[in-house]
């Protein structure tokens, strides 16, 4: 380790939000456009990385189309991660060539992100890519990664253990949804996955996932307590499927929730929480503390490395982001999605 600079190129390809007409579409009053920027003016840090990987999230998608009120400035790099090797250094943690990644923080909101063929981040915001993982491996993780294994770290700290009976997965059949089928499912764990895809049945139980089912049946289930199914939870989609999740949980039960695709409404009783013991863990990845972010991408390197990231993910051109981004909001995507951003 130690400080350092390689070759820096001049400019650098980067796609960004910039200032544009609100309407019923894009409501954040913002367009995205590719543009070949000064390196100079790309983001703010002691790192400066040749950006290999990205990854396309939903959150990305709703800032690329302008749906979302993401961005925070502007104009701003798009992508709330990436990874690639460092080319400058002004800290004694990182040398030239060594391989990080970043995700979440300020990326894509108020920092400029990984869309870009260059980050220059905060040496706080990087973590080592573990040994274990390649460039393509480490960004077919990315953001739902992190995020599915803080999930199952605050599952676990609440007791869960293999063996204690069913875990549901809703939305499963995306991004992070497929992320937590597959790593559930190496560690030991019956998944039972929710998805409202019957043609992604098959694409989920090869995953690992012991039961396939449609959405759940949030309309006929309505009474403050169902028969209670799961031992644990991880929710990516909120509103009325998190309610659901609240009612048919079995005694002592946990949920991790981290998604509001499905609404930002939650609507339930206090029943399951002073009858069953149900408890309800939400999960940000945003910022949490350095120490635990490195524990957690060196698990993500052994114990809760998927054995099927090469199903779960696919490789997508730079250019091919906005029509990803568009088609990831109809729910026409499945899996992760990682950038390429040669």
């Amino acid at each position: 380790m130690g400080e350092g600079q390689g070759t820096i190129p001049t400019t650098a390809r980067a796609l960004r939000a910039a200032v544009g007409a609100a309407d019923d579409a894009k409501v954040a009053g913002t367009r995205s456009e590719y543009v070949d920027l000064p390196v100079a003016e790309i983001g703010g840090g002691e790192l400066l990385v040749a950006t290999r990987y990205a990854s396309l999230n939903y959150k990305d998608a709703l800032a690329v189309t302008g749906r979302g009120k993401v961005v925070r400035r502007l104009p701003l790099v798009l992508g709330c991660d990436g990874m690639g090797e460092v080319i400058e250094s002004a800290d004694p943690r990182f040398a030239v060539g060594d391989r990080v990644i970043a995700t979440g923080y300020g990326l894509s909101e108020d920092h400029d992100g990984g869309f870009a063929q260059v980050m220059r981040i905060p040496a706080d915001w990087a973590v080592a890519v573990p040994a274990s993982l390649t460039h393509w491996e480490s960004m077919a993780l990315g953001t739902a990664g992190i995020t599915v294994a803080l999930a199952i770290h605050r599952l676990e700290q609440n007791g869960m253990t293999p063996g204690q009976g069913p875990v549901a997965v809703t939305g499963a059949s995306g991004g992070c949804g497929s992320v937590a089928v597959a790593v559930l499912a190496g560690l030991g764990y019956e998944v039972v996955a929710f998805t409202g895809k019957a043609a992604e049945h098959d694409y989920l139980r090869a995953l690992g996932a012991a039961q396939v089912r449609d959405r759940p049946p949030v309309a006929e289930q309505t009474r403050p307590l169902e028969r209670g199914q799961w031992a644990a939870a991880i929710d990516t989609v909120g509103g009325p499927v998190l309610a659901w999740l609240t009612r048919t949980m079995a005694p002592h039960g946990c949920i991790a929730t981290f998604g509001n695709a499905g609404g930002i409404e939650l609507t339930t009783t206090v029943l399951p929480f002073i009858l069953r013991n149900v408890s309800l863990l939400g999960i940000c990845t945003g910022s949490f503390p350095h120490a635990l972010r490195h524990q957690l991408w060196q698990r993500l390197g052994t114990d809760l490395r998927p054995t099927s990231l090469a199903t779960l993910a696919r490789t997508i051109a730079f250019e091919e982001i906005p029509a990803y981004a568009d088609r990831m909001l109809v729910g026409d995507v499945r899996g992760r999605l990682v950038v390429d951003l040669r």
